[in-house]
């Protein structure tokens, strides 16, 4: 498998797993050799033990074991009992009259992988759950970090939820790490382009849609895509987040700015396509949004 420790749900259903985990055998190589499975949890105790299914096979994830910062006080309870009915990676503690698994040090080892990676990594991620000030990704065994909100695209937004959706499956960079804290540092606008890639998809007296971001006394700020934004005249009864229709005026790549003017405003019909990426591998190693072209290695 060329990634070991993908987000959760990434091996479930690959032949890998199903071979690792076929037999009692199986499951005593993976042990001995710490190989990661993926099972799904069917049940949280009132102990706050995980029952799993691995392969044909049902064990159990002891409380202490269920996920990093649970034995040490750091992690809450939820962490357990929102794996419910989802995807969960673990090692093979013990075969025997009882099977014992631990996600605990199947995320060791993906943070210990994950902590050795050069910065400007792409890496593929799943988002968790979504705050104010950021989106929460799984970036491989259950292991999460943060793409702050400033780090989601180049056009602003309120909040994250604009931009992700729980359950989407996307690619950030890794912008840093602290190993004696064991964070990872993510963003996510590097990947979608510098503002020469993003205009170069428009061209003046093309009419299409966008969602309203900033409502200024002097203009309307309408996203285009996620790294581009263009400026209309002001224009009454619109508000934040409102899907408009817009005629593009005039493209000025010397001054980096589009005119628009604003049509109507369209009926609520969901968020943004699904992104498109620039860069969705490799390593990034700069990136300048002015710039014509972005660069990975």
């Amino acid at each position: 498998m060329s990634n070991p420790y993908p987000p959760e749900g990434g091996l479930l259903s690959t032949p890998e797993n199903r071979a690792a985990a076929a037999t009692l055998a199986a499951l005593e190589r993976c042990q001995a050799e710490e190989t990661v499975l993926e099972g799904r949890a069917v049940l949280c105790t009132p102990e706050h033990d995980l029952v799993v299914e691995v392969g044909p096979f049902t064990g159990t994830i002891p409380r202490q074991e269920a996920a990093l910062g649970i034995r040490e006080g750091t992690a809450r309870e939820i962490a357990i009992l929102s794996r419910v009915g989802k995807p969960v990676a673990c090692t093979v503690s013990a075969v025997g009259e009882k099977l014992y698994f631990s996600r605990r040090r199947a995320q060791e080892l993906a943070l210990e992988h994950l902590l050795a990676l050069p910065v400007g990594t792409i890496l593929p991620g799943v988002v968790t759950h979504l705050e104010g000030f950021g989106a929460f990704v799984d970036v491989g065994c259950g292991v999460t970090s943060m793409i702050g909100i400033e780090n989601c695209s180049v056009s602003r937004i309120a909040h994250p939820n604009r931009r992700f959706a729980v359950g989407q499956e996307i690619c950030a960079v890794l912008t840093g790490q602290d190993r004696a804290l064991g964070r990872l540092y993510l963003s996510h606008k590097e990947l979608l382009g510098t503002w020469a890639e993003n205009a170069a998809r428009f061209a003046p007296g093309m009419t299409v849609t966008g969602w309203v971001r900033g409502v200024k006394p002097y203009g309307t700020f309408v996203e285009l895509a996620p790294n581009l934004t263009g400026l209309a005249d002001q224009t009454e009864g619109l508000a934040e987040d409102d899907r408009v229709s817009v005629y593009i005026k005039a493209i000025q790549p010397a001054r980096r700015k589009i005119k628009l003017t604003i049509l109507e405003k369209l009926a609520a019909g969901g968020q943004p396509a699904p992104f498109s990426y620039v860069i969705s591998s490799g390593q990034l190693t700069g990136w300048d949004y002015t710039a014509p072209l972005s660069r990975p290695l």
